[in-house]
């Protein structure tokens, strides 16, 4: 593999079947990344910051950065391992462990509103956002959990939406809702380690969509919201599903990679590589 390396990226050319070109990948300021969101501009990333990828229970290292023209600002730090993302109103919603924590984008000097669970929701995963809905998926605990976010400055309590094992990311596009699901123990694939879909979000019903087993993470759906993004562990690779059809091709594919929670915006698609500490990103349009 060919790598040439400029002062603000790495480009990295390949010979993968039917992948989708690749314009950059950034390395700086990042430290096992594991979701990014795009946001005014640029991308917010949520890091875990420790000396290792899992952090230990009593470190506080990670942080969210705003990069944007090619510069990072560090916005929130210490978080013990932030992974999802939102914003709704000049809010972020933050997925940190076992809190969901809501930082005031015009006032980061103020403390979080902070939302907790039940006590056995260790592994708050991934948000999803519709209107004034927010879902919050629980890996462990296999919940998905929905909050109204009319109001992001007062929220209240979370509700139980939907449970589903192993829970992972989730996106939402033209009233239905993809969910990916990953084993609990991140390793040990089962039959029902698929991608589902709610078709109705006020009366939720999970039904196997793509019914390939893996350890996938996120979920992204393409502009036009024909194509679902998907990416999985198990083959170190991103899939590009038709929404119809079902039928898929491999847009990106490293090995050793670790996809986690990806994202689609404006024909790019997003990857943060947990295990390398960069972020991959490639045009899709």
């Amino acid at each position: 593999m060919k790598k040439i390396f400029s002062a603000i990226a790495l480009l990295i050319f390949f010979n993968v079947a039917q992948a989708q070109p690749l314009v950059s990948v950034f390395h700086e300021g990042v430290h096992f990344p594991e979701s990014v969101l795009p946001y005014d501009g640029g991308l917010f990333i949520s890091n875990f910051g420790s000396e290792q990828m899992t952090p230990r229970a009593d470190e506080f290292k990670g942080c969210i950065i705003f990069r944007k023209n090619g510069f990072n600002k560090k916005i929130v730090d210490g978080l013990h391992k932030p992974t999802a993302m939102k914003v709704k109103d000049n809010f972020l919603f933050v997925c940190d462990e076992t809190a969901l924590k809501v930082f005031d984008l015009k006032n980061l000097d103020t403390a979080p509103q902070v939302v907790t669970f039940a006590e056995d929701d260790k592994v708050l995963n991934a948000l999803a956002l519709d209107g004034n809905t927010l879902y919050i998926s629980v890996t462990n605990s296999g919940r998905i959990y929905s909050l109204d976010v009319s109001n992001p400055s007062r929220l209240s309590s979370p509700k139980l939406w939907l449970e589903l094992g192993g829970v992972n990311g989730m996106t939402i596009g033209g009233g239905e809702m993809f969910i990916a699901t990953i084993p609990v123990d991140y390793q040990t694939v089962a039959k029902d380690n698929v991608i589902y879909r709610v078709r109705n979000l006020k009366k939720p019903v999970a039904e196997k969509f793509f019914d390939v087993p893996g350890l996938y993470d996120g979920v992204a759906l393409s502009d036009d919201k024909k194509i679902l993004y998907v990416s999985d562990w198990l083959t170190a690779s991103v899939i590009a599903v038709d929404v119809v059809t079902k039928k898929f091709r491999v847009v990106y594919e490293e090995e050793g990679i670790g996809p986690a929670d990806i994202t689609q915006a404006e024909g790019m698609l997003f990857i943060p590589d947990l295990v390398n500490s960069r972020v991959i990103c490639i045009r899709v349009d």
